[in-house]
């Protein structure tokens, strides 16, 4: 079980000045526990170590970066059921999907244990022309310095993960500012690093409100800012974040194409994955699902029937596929783009009754284009089809998006799937599958208001270090 209080992480210490944040049990809405809330000066503090902490941080040697995110990788296997039902609880998400979210956290600090190892360079022939014949270069990598890290409440561990294991593995010293709702997981991955012989200021871990972050965003000390969150949220940080390097992962409304020569059955069978995962509190969720004319009608009948069937309630049963909206408010949002894409033509065919912070899993058809339930990022365990009669066509639908995160394609035609790559402007196309499919070392990130940067760990690495030339004249 959680504990009653936690403190935060302050230069690699633990404080607990006041235990002011308070943790929800998200399905039932007790308070479960509560948590050091960071103000101004402590956040100002855990800076100011940060930046002290750089050249210890540069100077450990890789094998000592790798040593502590293996030791890390190997307390989380070890705490693995604990780290699973902190998250159900303060994330509502069901044990199951907990669970799957712990082996990841444990896979992608072992994958930044190993690149650690493999931060390399390269030499650069300088002798184009007479003036550098007697020149040479090469590169190395070296850590930008202190970072900035800003996550959110749907992957409370991997997602923090994907910052600060690969700070970790470049030698950068971090703050984090967890997601205020959810920074329990957060919170035991600080505890654990506290265990290892990080230089003095390596880390801190302040959950804190939104308001009482401003230094996260604009303090000039920080060389990078990296967030996951909204869009809205994102871009603001970035335009008041300064000189410093900004990496967003922003939000999307995925777009999913069958096309008519897939197997319709492992079509749906990804799809409803795909939409209704984690109650579709996730970026890549599937939302806009495009079928082919002559498969629509029977494609609509099989996923109506699976959808409907979906296990709603208590994320802690082991059975529950749908569990809670993260907050009351968010399910009203919700409710109200079913409202008023039903008011203007849509047809909700199963679903999306709203009691309290659960909304039973939706499927919408004949929404248009300008109802936020189809252009904007829902959020939520709702999906809307569409059909199509040209493959072109439904590209061009894809695209009409504000957002360009990642995109599925169910087609047995190489042509048509390299088009596809061609074509969609997204960060990433998925060919077979549902775009709401990740492994953790591949290269993550969106276009458009999908925000840039890419995360998956070597990727993530690159953004938080700078190439650094050395020119060599032989006299």
């Amino acid at each position: 079980m959680l504990r009653e209080t936690y403190p935060y992480y302050l230069g690699n210490k633990p404080e607990a000045p006041n235990h002011a944040l308070e943790v929800t049990d998200k399905y039932s809405g007790e308070v479960v526990a509560r948590v050091a809330e960071a103000d101004p000066a402590a956040i100002d503090r855990a800076i100011g170590k940060a930046v002290d902490a750089a050249g210890p941080m540069r100077a450990l040697a890789s094998f000592e970066r790798r040593d502590v995110l293996l030791h890390c990788a190997s307390r989380f296997e070890e705490r693995a059921e604990e780290l699973s039902l902190a998250l159900c609880i303060e994330a509502g998400k069901p044990i199951k999907d907990s669970r799957g979210e712990v082996t990841r956290l444990i896979d992608t600090f072992r994958v930044a244990a190993e690149d650690s190892t493999r931060i390399t360079g390269e030499i650069v022939p300088l002798d184009i022309s007479a003036r550098a014949r007697n020149y040479s270069g090469m590169w190395k990598r070296v850590p930008i310095g202190p970072c900035s890290f800003i996550s959110p409440f749907n992957f409370p561990l991997n997602l923090v993960a994907h910052k600060i294991a690969p700070a970790l593995a470049v030698g950068c010293p971090f703050v984090l500012k967890p997601a205020s709702r959810t920074p329990i997981g957060a919170l035991l991955i600080g505890e654990i690093l506290a265990e290892t012989n990080l230089p003095e200021g390596a880390f801190s871990i302040l959950p804190c409100t939104r308001n009482g972050a401003e230094l996260f965003t604009t303090d000039s000390r920080l060389k990078l800012l990296s967030f996951t969150g909204s869009p809205d949220v994102g871009w603001d940080l970035k335009a008041r974040a300064g000189k410093k390097k900004v990496v967003l992962e922003l939000g999307g409304n995925a777009a999913c194409i069958v096309d008519s020569d897939w197997d319709l059955d492992d079509a749906v069978k990804r799809i409803v994955f795909g939409g209704y995962y984690q109650s579709g509190q996730s970026c890549i969720s599937v939302q806009r699902i495009l079928v082919h004319e002559s498969i629509y009608a029977s494609f609509r009948e099989k996923l109506v029937e699976v959808v409907r069937a979906l296990k709603s309630g208590d994320p802690r049963d082991e059975e529950t596929f749908i569990g809670p909206i993260i907050s009351e408010s968010a399910a009203k949002r919700i409710e109200s783009w079913l409202q008023s894409a039903a008011k203007n033509g849509a047809r909700i065919l199963c679903g999306g009754v709203r009691d309290g912070v659960m909304i039973s899993p939706a499927v919408v058809e004949n929404v248009r284009r300008d109802e936020p339930l189809w252009s904007q990022e829902v959020f939520g365990p709702i999906t809307c089809i569409k059909p199509f009669n040209d493959f072109d066509d439904a590209l061009a639908e894809a695209n009409n998006s504000a957002y360009g995160l990642q995109a599925g394609v169910f087609t047995r035609d190489l042509y048509k799937a390299q088009r596809a790559w061609d074509v969609l402007e997204v960060g990433g196309v998925l060919i077979g599958d549902v775009p709401s499919w990740r492994v953790d070392h591949m290269p993550y990130g969106g276009v458009k208001d999908s925000g840039f940067g890419r995360e998956g760990i070597r990727y993530a690495m690159e953004e938080m270090s700078e190439m650094r030339l050395m020119v060599v004249r032989t006299p």
